[in-house]
């Protein structure tokens, strides 16, 4: 943003013009003891002063090689993405209330679509919605209204932010959550064929898991079908280079954080949640779709096919409150996947993959360290450590890494256990340095 300083005239002037005669009286309304305590505000700086003073902050600064993800990861993004996304033809839209004026910001939107029903292999993708967790509860509010039901399974090894945002979503609403214990394999499926009723609307699974394991669901899919239940599935789009689609397997409605999908970690956002299902479900989803069509010259045109949302219909109808999209955040994530393309978005993936199996490989070797070897991962996975997990995290820091994710911050008697996580801009030299680290920390 631009340094424009409002000189002392200037000040009063603003203040004439609205019937007041100093700052302290444009606040009179506010009851004394909720305002601040001083307006006494400092004097301005020059730009030059300004910048100089932020440089003198950001020295401060300290780079830290980062292995943690547990939801938000560190991935590489091509200048390319920035480049084109902060074009003020852009990044000054706001949303398109007469949307049809804005074909460009139409077409982004439907290219983005399109490429989210390409990674996940479903028939529709709305325009995108706040963020994963968000996305999640509106699935399972999306699930209800088809099915007519109000019980919905969730498996615990979903984020736990996740289920924190479903819970509080559901607070309030005739919708019945049951979370099942977090289990691996046949184990999880044992959990959840106990389930297996006619009041069941939907069970919430996610692939790969907060434990970064990776799981194929399509022999659970008739059984649930046949009782009338949908499978909502929670997704890293990332890995979808690699896996098994969820459209291959079979699910109703998926949803994701796209933050992997060239946005920056940004201390927690803006980021963006997908959601896809299939054609059969499209009048139920939330938010905007928008068409592709052909006007009286028969000129390609694109339009919002279906707008659902409570600005336009009854409010017993509106499939959601949601009102927008996060339309600059789904460019990016569009300009991402056109820029890296199909072959690319499989290379990365691998890259994630094999990166994480090296270093888990070199983790697994040192005194104390245990590793269910045995659990296919995508590129995060749990270790169990001879001591607790924010003991070694506080340690790695002074070594210049971030080790990962604490589980004990959200599981029972995990407080040993480490969530570790390997994207592509690890490099091998890095992995090496940190295991190293690693050692050095649990073995002195």
């Amino acid at each position: 943003m631009n340094y424009i300083p409002h000189t002392t005239e200037e000040i009063k002037q603003m203040l004439k013009a609205i019937g007041v005669t100093s700052i302290k009286e444009l606040f009179c309304d506010i009851m004394p003891h909720l305002r601040a305590k001083s307006f006494d505000i400092p004097e301005g700086k020059s730009e030059q002063e300004v910048m100089s003073y932020f440089k003198k902050l950001a020295s401060k600064n300290i780079s830290l090689i980062n292995f943690m993800g547990a939801g938000f990861y560190d991935h590489y993004i091509p200048a390319v993405v920035g480049r084109l996304a902060d074009r003020p033809e852009f990044y000054t839209n706001y949303t398109p209330y007469q949307p049809e004026c804005a074909q460009g910001t139409l077409q982004s939107i439907y290219e983005y679509q399109t490429a989210i029903c390409n990674l996940t292999g479903m028939e529709v993708s709305n325009a995108s919605l706040y963020d994963g967790g968000t996305a999640l509860a509106e699935a399972i509010m999306m699930a209800v209204k088809i099915t007519g039901k109000n019980k919905v399974i969730i498996d615990e090894n979903v984020n736990p932010i996740y289920r924190a945002i479903v819970s509080t979503y559901m607070k309030n609403q005739s919708i019945k959550i049951v979370e099942i214990p977090g289990k691996f394999g046949q184990d999880k499926r044992s959990y959840l064929y106990q389930h297996l009723k006619n009041n069941l609307a939907a069970v919430v699974l996610q692939n790969p898991d907060f434990f970064g394991v990776i799981d194929d669901y399509s022999d659970i899919v008739e059984p649930f079908h046949y009782y009338g239940a949908l499978i909502i599935g929670s997704v890293y789009p990332l890995s979808l280079g690699v896996l098994k689609t969820p459209g291959e397997m079979g699910l109703d409605i998926v949803v994701g954080e796209g933050q992997s999908l060239g946005l920056p970690l940004s201390f927690g956002g803006p980021y963006l949640g997908f959601m896809a299902t299939r054609k059969d479900f499209v009048r139920k989803m939330p938010g905007r779709i928008v068409g592709a069509t052909v006007d009286k010259d028969n000129k390609r045109g694109y339009v919002l096919t279906l707008q659902a949302r409570e600005q336009h219909i009854k409010r017993a109808r509106a499939t959601s409150n949601i009102c927008s999209n996060n339309a600059l955040c789904a460019l990016r994530a569009i300009i991402y996947l056109s820029v890296v393309g199909k072959d690319g978005l499989a290379e990365v993936a691998e890259l994630n993959f094999n990166k994480a199996m090296f270093t888990k490989e070199l983790l697994g070797k040192i005194k104390g360290v245990k590793i269910e070897k045995d659990l296919p991962v995508f590129n995060e996975f749990m270790i169990e450590l001879p001591m607790k997990a924010k003991k070694v995290i506080k340690e790695m820091l002074k070594k210049g890494f971030i080790a990962g994710f604490p589980l004990g911050k959200y599981y029972e008697n995990m407080d040993n256990c480490l969530l570790v996580t390997v994207t592509e801009k690890r490099t091998k030299e890095e992995i090496v340095q940190f295991v190293a680290a690693m050692e050095e920390v649990l073995c002195n």
